[in-house]
């Protein structure tokens, strides 16, 4: 069996635009990737609304990934793949970022993955990096996310850059998907299906 960690925010989690409760298990794209890809994966979903890639959040708290990515790692290991998404959370206003220091933030956490110990034997996991797609129209998180849609157009191409720098697998979700028009920032049902059955193309690939 191929044990494969899923590690991202609100978007992991299936944070639902319009009811703002959690979509179901087979519904959120983590779920689409583990009926998509059957019986002989274990997806191990690890989504924390407001994750941030390697920042504090001074309002919420609790919410960098830096602090918890090898803990998360070290608890499911032996592992043969990390899923890394994240970054929106970054480009709230009240971390004042530019997209290339975002990048520059997942990229900390991908180099973590390889370094770490956590697949068979002791080896590092192969590490898959997605770019989240830009952000839409923004409604309910209009103040919090000012001035984020111009930055979040970058985040691909420095995404990009980092997954070549490090080599590891990447995607960039815009070629796939975009954000809700109900909030600008989440996903809506079918858009959750199409990521979850891309990133399993990606998985079949990388993992056979």
């Amino acid at each position: 069996m191929k044990t494969i960690v899923c590690f991202g925010d609100s978007n992991t989690w299936g944070y639902h635009p319009a009811t703002k409760e959690r979509y179901g298990r087979d519904e959120r794209w983590a779920g689409v990737l583990r009926n998509t890809l059957g019986a002989e994966y274990l997806i191990i979903e690890e989504g924390l609304n407001g994750r941030t890639t390697v920042w504090d959040d001074p309002i919420e708290g609790y919410k960098n990934g830096k602090e918890y990515l090898i803990p998360c790692l070290e608890t499911h290991k032996p592992l043969d793949l990390v899923i890394i998404m994240l970054g929106t959370n970054d480009l709230k206003k009240r971390f004042s970022l530019s997209a290339f220091d975002i990048a520059k933030g997942v990229g900390v956490l991908v180099s973590m993955a390889q370094r770490s110990e956590t697949g068979a034997g002791g080896h590092a996991p192969k590490v898959l990096l997605l770019a989240p797609p830009p952000v839409a129209k923004l409604s309910d998180f209009a103040e919090m996310f000012e001035g984020s849609e111009e930055k979040s157009r970058k985040l691909g191409k420095y995404y990009r850059q980092v997954a070549e720098e490090l080599g590891c697998a990447f995607l960039d979700t815009s070629e796939v998907i975009v954000s809700s028009d109900v909030d600008g920032i989440h996903f809506d049902l079918d858009e959750h299906r199409k990521l979850g059955e891309k990133v399993a193309a990606i998985v079949r690939t990388l993992l056979q």
